[in-house]
């Protein structure tokens, strides 16, 4: 058992004496320890080299011979070591380094550069979840079975915290939305393989990992939008269905190491009128990808290939303002239409005739076919209470069930003219090349309206963005009868001034 204190590395960095006060050549704090004092702990230390004239940060695990987990680049010291040049090259280093634990498909042209770091709000609450993200991975990657899993749960609950969500909002802000893919594909990576290494060794501690989980989605409410964005490993999504015939070891390591990318974009309005207030949102574009964790050369070595994954199959949104005490009404759109069917007789009639033949004979034949005009995505809109429901459903585009919630049969999986097969080369396919799905205002575009009572002008109403996302495997190329659906739950809250 470990205990992981508060950590505040920047804060202590900034209270260190200046180095020519250094007693000793290295300065530490203690990151994690054991309740047993005969057990290692892990230990940050700063180190200052003669030779060099420079100094060195570490974390190191604290054996009778210390171990070296990780140490960061060089850095040029100056007076003290707070100076905004030692921090801002230290924090680049922390994000370095986190990226570079990432697959080499993420690694490539890493560009970071950030505005002044006095001009950056909260910085000592960013800085410090950088380096609790890299203490993590390190511990994932480096740290003795002894010290990992019981430093990586604390260290994964302060992740987890209040300040490290709001920090993490602000983190991704400042990294831009490129360096923040890379971050998230990253550090689902470490998580996937910390979960894998605890299903290997039957523990009962990997089942804690469970959406929803706070380390995964973030919300922000800016200039007439509010926009959630979600990163989920796969493999810590809940099945709600799967048949009877286990995925073989190939399979399964392409199934795992995926990461479902989500992004939920709302445009909003406000029109006042005399007696109350009307709030305009609708859709702006809902995208979903699933992406995979490592490469391509070893999702070959290893997996059954790239193009086995999950896909999304259906996609619900729940839209909730919080304190309904002021809202007098809510209405949405229509849902999309109904398929239409065509049915239609086809008759041909076939003679022949042969003068040596004393037979005449007519080969007389009928059929009648049936064609569904039917889009694989259904859109519905639905009310409950004062929440407006959106939902997407993926259905099978020859039978028209709802893929979800549908059981195929064996003939269905192995049969090469399925939908799902090649599903992401046909022309006819549902999704992206990529896999993913968007959806976007020009089509999905109705909108939801509420009315508010007038003296909620001037407030800031706050609204909850809760959602459901399920992924599908069926086989793509791959031979196999394994089937299943994941499902994530995600819950965000969003903010709307009234003028």
């Amino acid at each position: 058992m470990a205990y992981c204190k508060s950590l505040d590395v920047f804060s202590w960095i900034q209270n260190l004496p200046p180095i020519s006060e250094w007693k000793t050549d290295s300065m530490s704090i203690s990151l994690c320890s054991s309740i047993n004092s005969s057990q290692p702990s892990l230990n940050l230390t700063i180190s200052k080299n003669h030779q060099t004239s420079k100094l060195s940060f570490a974390i190191v695990a604290d054996f009778n011979i210390p171990i070296f987990l990780w140490t960061s680049k060089p850095l040029k010291p100056s007076s003290k070591i707070s100076h905004e040049e030692t921090i801002s090259n230290l924090f680049a280093n922390f994000i370095q380094d986190i990226l570079h634990y990432g697959s080499k498909n993420n690694n490539n042209s890493l560009f970071i550069k950030f505005p002044k770091l006095e001009t950056i709000s909260n910085f000592s609450d960013i800085f410090n979840l950088a380096f609790l993200t890299l203490l993590f991975l390190v511990c994932i990657y480096e740290a003795p079975s002894n010290l990992r899993y019981g430093c990586l749960n604390t260290i994964k609950e302060q992740l987890s915290g209040c300040v490290s969500r709001k920090s993490s909002t602000l983190l991704m802000k400042l990294l831009g939305s490129n360096l923040e893919e890379k971050w998230m594909r990253s550090v689902n990576l470490a998580i996937t393989n910390w979960i894998v290494e605890l299903q290997e060794v039957g523990s009962h501690h990997y089942s804690k990992f469970r959406t929803p989980s706070p380390l995964f989605s973030y919300a922000f409410s800016t200039f007439g939008l509010w926009k959630v964005q979600l990163y989920c490993p796969l493999i810590t999504m809940d099945v709600v269905r799967a048949n009877n015939h286990a995925a073989d070891e190939r399979l399964q390591f392409s199934l795992k190491y995926q990461q479902l990318e989500g992004v939920l974009q709302f445009n909003h309005k406000v029109f006042v009128k005399e007696k109350w207030v009307e709030i305009m949102v609708n859709i702006d574009n809902i995208r979903c990808d699933v992406f995979k964790l490592v490469d391509d050369n070893l999702m070959k070595e290893r997996g059954a290939g790239a193009c086995e994954k999950h896909f999304p199959s259906r996609i619900s949104l729940q839209l909730t303002p919080t304190l309904q005490h002021q809202v007098l009404s809510v209405s949405v759109g229509k849902s999309s239409e109904n398929p239409i069917m065509e049915i239609g007789m086809e008759k041909s009639v076939e003679a022949s005739f042969q003068p040596t033949n004393p037979y005449i004979g007519f080969n007389v034949s009928a059929g009648e076919s049936t064609t569904m005009s039917l889009k694989p995505w259904k859109f519905e809109e639905s009310v409950y209470g004062y929440s407006a429901n959106l939902n997407w459903f993926l259905h099978d585009s020859v039978d028209g069930k709802e893929v979800f919630s549908s059981k195929p049969s064996k003939l269905e999986l192995i049969n090469p003219k399925s939908w799902f097969r090649d599903r992401y080369s046909s022309a006819y396919r549902p999704f992206t090349r990529q896999g993913g799905v968007i959806f976007a205002g020009d089509e999905y575009g109705e909108s939801v309206c509420w009315k508010v009572d007038k003296s909620a002008r001037g407030k800031i109403m706050e609204w909850e963005v809760r959602g459901w996302i399920w992924l599908t495997y069926l086989p793509n190329k791959y031979r196999t009868f394994y089937h299943e659906t994941r499902r994530l739950e995600f819950r965000e809250i969003v903010y709307l001034s009234i003028p």
